[in-house]
C-alpha cells in the first residue's frame, strides 16, 4: 500500500502519484478533496473494470492543512471550517455558486503547469476529482480552449456560475460523469443538480448518479465510472 510522500514524484510545481498503463490509452487526472492527499483516490484505479489500461495521475494538493495534533492533509484552496460547521448546524449548506473560491486561481495555475509538464495532448486527458478537487477539475476543463476527452465530477459543486455558464457551451462535444449523495452534509445535493442543469443546458451530454448517502464514493458510483470510461474508448 502506497502511503508515503517518498512515493510521489515532481511534475511541474506539484507532487503526484502516477500509475502507468497502456502508452496509447488516455490519461486520467484525479484531484483529491479537502484534507485528503494523492493517496486518497489511488485505490479507485484498482477496482474499476475497464476495457483499456488507463494511465493515472493523482496530484497532491499544494496546501498543507492541519487536521489534528500530529496529522495533516492536503488541499487545493482553503475552507472556512467554522463557517462550514455553522452552515451544517443550521442545515444551510454552503453555496459557492456566486464566486470563485478564494485560492482557486493559485490552484488552477499550479494544475495547469502540472498538466503542461505531463505533456499529454488535451484530447487524451480525462480530468476529474472529488469535492473541491471536482470543482478544480471542472473549472480547468471549462476554461481551457481545447476540449478534453472527459470530465468526472464526484461530489462537486457549482462555483463561479456566471463564468461557467458562459464557458460551458463551448464544450458541447464533451461527455461528463457526475455523482452526488442525496444527503451530502458538506456540499448540498441541490447545488450539484444545479451544476448538472447548467452543463446539460449548455449542450453537454452526461450521466448523473445520485445515491442515498453523504460525501462519499460508494460502489454504484465506482460502477458508473467504469461504464463511463468504457464509453469513451
Amino acid at each position: 500500500m502506497l502511503d508515503d510522500e517518498n512515493d510521489l514524484e515532481s511534475l511541474g510545481p506539484l507532487k503526484v502519484l502516477r500509475v502507468k498503463g497502456d502508452p496509447d490509452a488516455p490519461t486520467i487526472v484525479l484531484f483529491h478533496g479537502y484534507g485528503a492527499s494523492a493517496f486518497d483516490l489511488y485505490p479507485i484505479h484498482e477496482v474499476l473494470v475497464t476495457d483499456q489500461k488507463f494511465n493515472w495521475v493523482f496530484p497532491h494538493g499544494h496546501l498543507s492543512i492541519p487536521l489534528m495534533p500530529g496529522y495533516s492533509g492536503r488541499a487545493w484552496f482553503p475552507i472556512d471550517m467554522a463557517a462550514l460547521e455553522e452552515a451544517i448546524r443550521k442545515n444551510d449548506f454552503r453555496n459557492f455558486a456566486d464566486k470563485d473560491p478564494e485560492g482557486m486561481d493559485i490552484a488552477r495555475a499550479s494544475a495547469y503547469l502540472m498538466l503542461e509538464a505531463l505533456g499529454v495532448p488535451w484530447n487524451q486527458l480525462i480530468l476529474g476529482g472529488f469535492s473541491q478537487g471536482a470543482m478544480l477539475a471542472t473549472d480547468i476543463t471549462l476554461r481551457n480552449e481545447l476540449i478534453s476527452k472527459g470530465l468526472m465530477i464526484l461530489s462537486g459543486a457549482l462555483v463561479n456560475e456566471t463564468l461557467w455558464k458562459d464557458l460551458a457551451p463551448k464544450k458541447s462535444n464533451l461527455r461528463f460523469f457526475q455523482s452526488h449523495g442525496e444527503y451530502d452534509p458538506i456540499l448540498g445535493y441541490a447545488n450539484a443538480k444545479k451544476l448538472e442543469k447548467l452543463l446539460r443546458g449548455s449542450g453537454l451530454l452526461g450521466e448523473f448518479i445520485s445515491f442515498p448517502g453523504g460525501h462519499e464514493i460508494p460502489a454504484p458510483v465506482v460502477q458508473g465510472i467504469s461504464r463511463y470510461l468504457n464509453s469513451l474508448s
